[in-house]
C-alpha cells in the first residue's frame, strides 16, 4: 500500500485510519518500493494506497513514478494498480495507466443506490465508472470489486452488472462484506456460497473475461491473478483468451 496508512476519506465500510491532512509522501518510496520488489522475485503484484484527496493530483504521479521505476527494474513483472477517483480527474488516470501499468482497478465497491450510505461523500457511483472507462479507453484491463451483504436487491445488482459491461469492464469480483469494528456499517446479511456461485456464472455469462465470487474474495485474489497474468501474457503474444481455455490455471491459482 503506497502513500501511506491515513486516509483522507472516511467509508463506513473501511476501518483504515483518516485524517484531513495525512503525513506527507515518502518521496523515496516509489525506488524504495521497486527496488524490493525486484528482489522478491513477484511475478505480478498489486499496488493501493489511501485516498490522498489533500494532494493537487491525488497521488497519481506518486502511482506512475513507482509503477514505471518497478517496470525499470523488473520489466518481466507484471503490475496491477488499484487506484481511488483521483476527485474525477480523468487525466491523473490517463497519468497512470499509461507509465506502463498492465492492469487498471477501481473498486465501485457496492450498487449505486447504495453508495452514499456506503462510501465516502466524495465518491460516487458514476464517477467510479468513468475512472474505468477511461482506463479501458487507454488500453488497460479493467477491474472493479464489489461487496455483497450490504442490503443490495437483485435488480440492483442485474443494473450494476449491465452498466460496468456496458464500459467493457473486463473482471469483476464479488465478497461478503464484514463489519470491521462496531463504529462501521452493519453486515445486512450474509450471502450464501452458492448465491456467490450464482452472480459468478451470470458475470461471465454476460461477457465478464473473468469472475471470482464467494465470502472470502477480496479484491486481490490469488486466483484472479493467474488467471490476468495468463491473459497479459498471451494476448502479449498475440493469442485470444477465453475463459474456458484458462480454467485450468484458475483452478491452480485457487487452490494457492
Amino acid at each position: 500500500m503506497l502513500m501511506g496508512d491515513t486516509c483522507t476519506r472516511g467509508c463506513r465500510f473501511c476501518s483504515v485510519k483518516t485524517d484531513r491532512k495525512p503525513p506527507p509522501l515518502d518521496p523515496h518510496e516509489p525506488e524504495h518500493t521497486a527496488e524490493a520488489l525486484k528482489w522478491w522475485g513477484l511475478g505480478y503484484v498489486v499496488l493501493t494506497s489511501v485516498d490522498r484527496d489533500d494532494l493537487a493530483d491525488g497521488g497519481a504521479h506518486h502511482f506512475a513514478e513507482t509503477i514505471s521505476k518497478i517496470k525499470s527494474k523488473a520489466p518481466g513483472m507484471l503490475v496491477e494498480a488499484l487506484t481511488g477517483d483521483f476527485g474525477g480527474d480523468l487525466e491523473m488516470v490517463d497519468l497512470v495507466a499509461g507509465s506502463g501499468l498492465d492492469v487498471y482497478a477501481h473498486n465501485v465497491e457496492t450498487v449505486e443506490a447504495l453508495t452514499p450510505m456506503v462510501r465516502d461523500r466524495r465518491a460516487g457511483f458514476r464517477q467510479s465508472l468513468r475512472v474505468l472507462e477511461r482506463a479501458k479507453g487507454a488500453g488497460m484491463i479493467t477491474k472493479t470489486s464489489v461487496m455483497l451483504g450490504l442490503g443490495e436487491t437483485e435488480e440492483q445488482m442485474w443494473e450494476m452488472l449491465r452498466e460496468l459491461r456496458q464500459i467493457n469492464t473486463d473482471v469483476v469480483t464479488f465478497g461478503q462484506y464484514m463489519q470491521p469494528t462496531k463504529r462501521h456499517m452493519k453486515v445486512h446479511s450474509y450471502v450464501t456460497p452458492a448465491v456467490f456461485e450464482t452472480w459468478r456464472q451470470r458475470a461471465l455469462d454476460m461477457g465478464f473475461l473473468y469472475c471470482a465470487s464467494g465470502p472470502l474474495v477480496r479484491s486481490s485474489y490469488k486466483a484472479g491473478e493467474a488467471f490476468i497474468e495468463n491473459v497479459i501474457k498471451k494476448r502479449k503474444a498475440g493469442r485470444d483468451v477465453t475463459m474456458v481455455e484458462d480454467m485450468g490455471e484458475v483452478s491452480k491459482g485457487a487452490s494457492i
